[in-house]
């Protein structure tokens, strides 16, 4: 049995190393297609005012401090009592559990807050379970099952709205998004938004969150 000489062998050793490198240069330049073009979207979205009438508000939670709402929480409450003065909805849902030792959750410290602010009780309805984007939207969904609501007006920030929307329709809602115009800006805002976008990947594949921490935003 011949074999090629062994001038040959380091030739389709460098046609097999060549085309190693054209495969993980192409997978990477798919990534980055892919991932850029899930920023934009994210970006997008981010720039859309859907303030359509509406079954219930839905304020995403934020962090809270002993009741009170924290600087992003207070923002997002702010904009959901504009829309509730502007007719957009009757009811007004508030989101979010707490952290061990807190003696309120995020969907009461909103609650009291709306209230003080002369929404009347009878309009707020606290979802209080939900760590995370997704088990908050789930609550949501659960909360509005009990009461036949079916259409929902989300208030959070700008580059998180994307994905509410698309949680909240996957749950069956119709869902649209009234963004506070409050959030990062500059570098740290390029940077949420790759995250964002990441997150937002991530839930496509897994079905499962991968909530983002950091600049106050949750």
């Amino acid at each position: 049995m011949s074999h090629p000489p062994e001038s040959a062998q380091p030739g389709r050793r460098g046609r097999a190393a060549v085309w190693a490198r054209r495969t993980v240069l192409g997978a990477l330049l798919v990534a980055s297609l892919v991932l850029g073009g899930t920023a934009f979207r994210v970006w997008q979205v981010a720039l859309v005012d859907q303030r359509h009438s509406a079954d219930m508000i839905v304020v995403l939670g934020a962090a809270q401090y002993n009741g009170d709402p924290s600087p992003v929480l207070r923002g997002r409450l702010e904009h959901a009592l504009e829309l509730y003065r502007d007719g957009r909805s009757e009811h007004i849902v508030t989101v979010g559990g707490n952290q061990r030792g807190d003696n309120y959750t995020e969907a009461q410290a909103s609650r009291i807050w709306l209230v003080e602010h002369g929404v009347p009780e009878r309009d707020v309805f606290e979802a209080e379970f939900g760590s995370d984007t997704l088990r908050s939207i789930r609550a949501v969904s659960e909360l509005a099952g009990r009461h036949d609501w079916n259409s929902a007006l989300i208030v959070s920030d700008p580059w998180h709205s994307w994905r509410c929307r698309t949680m909240a329709e996957d749950q069956g809602l119709r869902a649209m998004v009234s963004p506070t115009r409050s959030g990062p800006t500059g570098e740290v805002r390029t940077a949420y938004i790759l995250r964002e976008a990441a997150a937002m990947l991530f839930y496509r594949v897994m079905h499962a969150s991968a909530d983002i921490t950091g600049y106050g935003l949750d």
